[in-house]
């Protein structure tokens, strides 16, 4: 059988804006210097993430294999426009994914019948979303993907502590009534600042994020933590079909469980694809980033190339 050389591009990378809803979007955008029209693949982060930390790497392989990418920051995070600072809303969050391939259909350059959506962690639950609620997607890769807030929610934060929550949450949504400042939460942190990721993995993986985006902040509004809970991508997954998407899990996941995940996957109707890879929730960025990548790029080659 005859195999399929590939051609590996050059890349010309510049900073962008764009309006969604009114709100300013900053983006990276990516084009490789192709002929023709190119497809192109609309990108963005996890919870409380901003577009450099480490998820350009994914962007800048996209981009060799011929693809045009937007990698933005969600309105209210990074050098994107908003308020409140900080906020993640994911309804939100989802409608910028859908403003981003609004914006991409301008570009002259970008081939509109073979547009391409990426995910990882809460933006994995997006993307499922989005492909099922907007059929100009035409392949989706979730990564890692948040598949149920409440159940995720509910393996994340002891039964004890529930009550004192929801009083915090009462007290922060009168005091936002009343024109205060929004209740912060650390991301990750010492045990004491209760942050909302407790794992050393987790601590680990947002303190680097320092290193790479100037923007980036270790909080998010308490009122996020409240919309995650309501989150359920999950009812979606049977509605994509027929736009293939591709599932990459990680075996060891307590952040988006693995079992949670394999039963979206199980949901979700043909075509469709899954890719398991070692470690936990943050393995794909970092230590199986090379197979994690490759998966992605190989399914955006076979259903929009």
């Amino acid at each position: 059988m005859e195999q399929k050389v590939k051609i590996m591009y050059t890349y010309q990378t510049e900073k962008v804006n764009y309006k969604s809803e009114g709100v300013k979007i900053s983006a990276l955008q990516y084009t490789p210097l192709r002929e023709g029209k190119c497809p192109v693949i609309i990108m963005a982060h996890g919870f409380g993430l901003t577009k450099e930390a480490y998820i350009d790497k994914f962007a800048e392989k996209f981009a060799e294999n011929g693809f045009i990418v937007i990698l933005f920051d969600y309105r209210n995070l990074g050098e994107s426009g908003g308020l409140p600072r900080q906020e993640v809303n994911p309804y939100m969050q989802i409608e910028d994914y859908k403003n981003s391939i609004t914006y991409a259909y301008t570009l002259n350059k970008v081939d509109n019948e073979k547009i391409g959506i990426w995910g990882t962690s809460f933006s994995g639950g997006h993307v499922i979303v989005t492909a099922a609620t907007d059929r100009r997607v035409k392949c989706v890769v979730s990564q890692v993907p948040t598949v149920s807030g409440f159940k995720s929610g509910l393996r994340r934060m002891p039964a004890e502590n529930l009550a004192i929550y929801w009083e915090i949450v009462e007290k922060d949504r009168l005091d936002r009534f009343n024109g205060k400042e929004p209740l912060m939460r650390a991301l990750v942190g010492d045990t004491e600042q209760n942050p909302l990721y407790p794992m050393l993995e987790a601590k680990e993986y947002y303190m680097g994020a320092f290193k790479f985006s100037k923007t980036f902040r270790n909080e998010v509004t308490l009122r996020a933590t409240e919309y995650s809970r309501m989150y359920e991508p999950d009812i979606y997954v049977s509605r994509i079909s027929p736009t293939p998407i591709m599932y990459i899990v990680a075996l060891n996941d307590n952040v988006t469980p693995t079992d949670l995940c394999l039963k979206a996957y199980e949901k979700t109707l043909e075509p469709k694809a899954l890719e398991i890879i070692p470690g936990g929730h943050f393995s794909p960025y970092i230590e199986h980033f090379q197979i994690a990548c490759k998966a992605a790029v190989d399914w955006f080659l076979k259903y929009l190339n």
